[in-house]
């Protein structure tokens, strides 16, 4: 190999990118204080990208960062997946082993697929959350790495990156939130066309706050001038750097290989166009230097030494004589790893690439492909697929190409690089039918895709069909966010189907079709399931049979749960288990358990749900981890039994985030915020909602975060902010696939609002529609706190004449929607009751027995809220309807439900309470001293006669008074006489316009009773 070698054209001197350098140095500075750093650094080919990238990054060092530069490599018009990724994992690896080391610790066959000097990476079935799983475990890698160091993450050339690599970029530029880390990455601005791939992406970075951009512009005449000066070692004359600045336009590169033909005397290369220049200096070096450089172009971005000795056929001596005078013209560079060789700049090398003839093209490339066959190791292990299918491709051999493009699929699908899979796919039916028949009769299925069916047969005796590569590609496309590709592929093979008796097969392609219409929202996806359930019916236990089973199941429980539902759940387990497909089955035991909770058999339905997070926890199901820690809490908080549901989630909060399941780590935050809530721990509440917003990829976690705050902002008077958040939840689950767990809540809280904000007719609508539409079975945990709050509702606007006309009839709606709905567990049964006191203060029996009982079964259930409620309903019916005698009671009720209230910042209660206690005079806490005399004590009021002004001033007569304040018309008929004489007035109006002249009460005179 070469040593180090001087090069004539590159300036010794960097000039300019002062401002760059200073953005680069700030940002530089803030990671060092643990705040992350995100930049893009475009410009146009050749303008000095790469030379700004190594001047920060010698400057970082210096400053004791640690920098990982890693490159997009591009193999003919293919990029390798995470390609600079790796790399970059590379670097780090070798200059933190033990920090990259005890980062990974435990997740080390996940992060193997991008850098597989880890281990081995995990086999079993890939899922939707296996990407973004991977992306989710490099950031916190990176974090964990940059928690002790700072380090700088390099990435070049973003132009000819894969997909799999700008997903992966997008996810750490938004999610990144700790660690000394800066990552910067550059991109060529003139490549990027209106439909180039990294358009999309630049775009939304361009809408983050987090990141910053830069744009290379050209240098300037003085700036060419000082880059000539610095690659010729002396100043240059001025009409020389006039030519130059003229002919380059301030393009750096341009300026170097004009500069060099200049000092050479080759004057007639300024005549030509640049491209051709650039020729010009290629075509200078000796023959066998000339064939070496079209050979390296030809290999891709960088080319392994040993692999470029076996594609040239050199002597040894004579190859490295040939790449020392390559190098040694800047035409050639060794690579940074030391081990192979790139052209110094990608302009020549496409230059270079684009001057061979189609036949010189196709025949350099399958010397690439015939040596990497004969000699595997001549590249990267986690390379030599990618490599060798392109190689085969790119040489125009169909018989070889198929096969290898084969295998560089199931090698993308390892690493969870689906974007890349699914193109390769694409190539492989491109090319299916220009193979020899004979070579894809050779071809075996290697990857069966989730439980695409091998129907019985023997993968080792049967031919890979057509029909697979559709099943491969359908799912790959389903996995990257390509739906639209994928269902056109689904519809494709099953028009094919049409043709053939393969029900497996079609009820396969039909299930995969019901997801991507549900992930597209184009419906519910239920006639394709039911299609398979049908295409499935009788024939013998499969996987395929369970799967659909199972779905079916999942489908059902979460819209139309019933007996059926129930047998589905039943019989998926069964078949599941009899073909030993163990992760269908812990998904069907896991619907199965929740089931058998919403059917009354509490105890049986939890020992299910339990079994399987015990069991997947221990084996390491991923998906099934995550989803256990969100159904099993989630059934526990729709029993009551709050603090366990906690508990399971905290864990499960543990486990989401060490194993990168994010999806299901916003599930279980939004169900967090559920339980705390019922728990009276609103502030953590709050936190865990954010978190499900913030987390959440899909409608769910995100809906459920905007829910719960939505409720908290309303039990804490911010009205229009709990419509803010409701409309925010609306939105995020849209129309397309109603489901009660969505559809419900969002109609408890539209009634709540409308009730709130004095819009009872619609409230009424809103719960017209929702009876109308039934609850179906299971539904109980959404349906009764929908009616308790239309019944409160109700029983707070019946002092409102415009309430009057269809009182009745809503009142009659709730009861009778009170005796269809069950009551198995406690607090539910507590909820009945809550309602049924509700519909008797609305009809005017607000009796205390009634109440009573309601806070005798809540006080035992550890939701502090709720329980606050209805003892301020006792509190006041006690008042109302009771004796003298029970005014200690009251106090006491009231004292417990303004504490909870003022802990919580439950505003309305707090008030209502504070206002009950007023009219009452009773104490809620311990006498103060007096504070300064305020108008009303001037003019002689006693607290009373206070309270009765307040409710003249209100316009309250002598009746409504006396039921305010719990006193007698005539004992306020005489404070009323006793006002009037004290301010010197002669009747109510002029009392009113008194206190109201001297500000002796805010505008909203009576409080009314609190709502949820």
């Amino acid at each position: 190999m070469l040593g180090p070698v001087e090069t004539q054209s590159v300036s010794p001197v960097f000039v300019g990118r002062a401002e760059e350098l200073g953005t680069l140095y700030d940002a530089l500075a803030r990671a060092c204080e643990g705040e992350p750093q995100a930049l893009l650094l475009g410009g146009e080919a050749g303008v000095g990208k790469t030379r700004l990238v190594e001047e920060f990054a010698a400057a970082a060092r210096r400053r004791g960062a640690v920098v990982a530069l890693g490159g997009c490599v591009e193999i003919g018009a293919d990029g390798l997946p995470f390609a600079p990724f790796s790399t970059a994992l590379r670097a780090l690896r070798r200059e933190l082993p033990g920090e990259l080391a005890a980062a990974s610790a435990g997740q080390e066959e996940e992060l193997a697929r991008l850098l597989p000097e880890l281990g081995e990476s995990r086999a079993g079935r890939h899922d939707e959350d296996g990407m973004a799983r991977l992306f989710e475990l490099t950031a916190r890698l990176l974090e964990r790495v940059a928690a002790e160091h700072t380090v700088v993450l390099a990435l070049e050339d973003l132009h000819w990156a894969d997909a799999s690599t700008r997903h992966l970029l997008s996810y750490l530029v938004r999610t990144l939130r700790t660690g000394r880390l800066v990552v910067l990455a550059t991109y060529r601005s003139d490549d990027i066309h209106r439909r180039h791939p990294l358009r999309p992406l630049l775009a939304e970075l361009d809408r983050l706050r987090t990141i910053r951009r830069l744009e290379l512009a050209r240098f300037t005449r003085d700036e060419v001038g000082r880059q000539v000066a610095g690659i010729l070692a002396h100043e240059p004359e001025p009409d020389q750097v006039d030519v130059i600045f003229q002919r380059s336009d301030g393009n750096a590169f341009f300026v170097e290989e004009l500069a060099v033909a200049d000092h050479e005397g080759c004057r007639t290369g300024l005549t030509d166009s640049l491209r051709d220049l650039l020729l010009v200096r290629v075509e200078g070096l000796p023959e066998s230097a000339q064939q070496v450089a079209r050979i390296v172009a030809e290999g891709g971005s960088t080319v392994e030494y040993r692999l470029l000795a076996a594609v040239a056929r050199l002597a040894e001596d004579d190859l490295i004589e040939a790449l020392r005078a390559a190098v040694n013209a800047s035409i050639l560079a060794p690579a940074p790893g030391g081990d192979g060789y790139r052209f110094r700049h990608s302009l020549v090398r496409e230059a270079v690439s684009d001057d061979l003839l189609p036949g010189e093209r196709s025949r350099l490339n399958r010397r690439y492909a015939e040596a990497l066959e004969t000699d595997p190791s001549l590249v990267p292990a986690d390379q030599r697929a990618t490599r060798l299918a392109s190689y085969w491709y790119h040489a125009h051999d169909a018989a070889k190409a198929l096969p290898a493009v084969l295998e560089a699929s199931v090698e993308a699908r390892r690493r969870h690089a689906y974007s890349e899979q699914l193109r390769l796919l694409e190539r492989a039916m491109e090319l299916w039918d220009s193979a020899p028949e004979a070579v894809r009769g050779a071809l075996r299925p290697v990857d069966y895709t989730e439980v695409y069916p091998p129907c019985g047969c023997d993968p080792a005796t049967t031919a890979l069909r057509y029909l697979d590569l559709l099943a491969e590609a359908a799912v790959a496309g389903r996995l990257c966010g390509e739906r639209e590709r994928a269902l056109k592929i689904t519809k494709r093979a099953l028009r094919l189907l049409e043709d053939e008796d393969d029900p497996l097969r079609a009820a396969w392609f039909w299930i995969q079709r019901s997801r991507l219409v549900q992930r597209l929202a184009r419906g519910d996806g239920w006639q394709e399931i039911a299609t398979a359930q049908e295409l499935v019916r009788g024939l013998p236990p499969s996987e395929v049979h369970a799967e659909v089973l199972a779905t079916a199941a999942h489908w059902s429980m979460l819209r139309e749960p019933g007996p059926e539902t129930l047998t589905a759940a039943e019989r998926a387990v069964e078949y599941a288990r009899m073909v030993g497909a163990d992760e269908i089955e812990s998904n069907a035991r896991l619907t199965l358990g929740g089931l058998v909770v919403e059917a009354g058999q509490i105890e049986a339905g939890l020992a299910h749900m339990y079994e399987v997070r015990d069991e997947v926890v221990a084996r390491g199901l991923a998906a099934v981890v995550g989803r256990s820690h969100v159904n099993l809490p989630s059934a526990l908080e729709g029993i009551g039994r709050s603090e366990e549901a906690v508990t399971i989630l905290r864990e499960g909060l543990r486990l989401t985030s060490r194993m990168g399941l994010t999806e299901s780590e916003g599930w279980v935050w939004g169900n967090l915020a559920e339980s705390l809530i019922s728990l009276g721990r609103w502030d953590e509440a709050a936190e865990a909602a954010v978190n499900a917003q913030r987390l959440g990829q899909t409608a769910g976690p995100y809906g459920a975060g905007a829910n719960s705050q939505a409720f908290l902002a309303l039990a804490r008077g911010q009205v229009s902010e709990a419509a803010r958040h409701l409309a925010e939840a609306r939105a995020s689950y849209g129309p397309h696939d109603p489901m009660p767990q969505h559809d419900l809540p969002i109609s408890c809280l539209t009634v709540a609002v409308a009730a709130a904000e004095g819009r009872l007719a619609d409230a009424r609508a809103e719960l017209a529609r929702t009876l109308a539409s039934g609850f179906p079975l299971g539904t109980q945990r959404y349906a009764w706190p929908l009616l308790l709050e239309a019944a409160t509702a109700e029983a707070d606007a019946r002092a409102l004449p415009a309430a009057r006309d269809g009182r009745e009839q809503v009142l009659d709606a709730v009861f009778s929607a009170v005796k269809r709905l069950t009551t198995h567990a406690p607090v539910w049964l507590a909820h009945e009751r809550w309602v049924r006191a509700e519909l008797h203060r609305a009809e005017g029996r607000n009796t205390p027995a009634t109440w009573s009982d309601v806070v005798t079964v809540f006080e035992p259930l550890g939701r502090p809220y709720d329980l606050a409620r209805v003892r301020y309903r006792l509190a006041e019916s006690l008042l109302t309807g009771a004796g003298e005698d029970e005014r200690d009671r009251a106090t006491e009720l009231l004292r417990l439900a303004h504490t909870v209230a003022r802990h919580l910042g439950a505003r309305p209660l707090e008030d209502a309470a504070t206002a009950l206690a007023r009219r009452a005079r009773l104490p809620l806490t311990p006498a103060t001293e007096p504070g300064p005399t305020d108008p009303a004590d001037a003019l002689g009021l006693t607290s009373r006669e206070r309270d009765v002004l307040r409710l003249v001033t209100a316009g309250h007569t002598n009746r409504r008074i006396a039921e305010e304040l719990f006193i007698s018309p005539k004992t306020a008929s005489v404070h009323v006489s006793n006002i009037l004489g004290k301010l010197g007035v002669s009747g109510r109006g002029e009392a009113a316009a008194v206190a109201h002249r001297l500000g002796l009460f805010p505008a909203d005179m009576v409080m009314p009773g609190p709502t949820g």
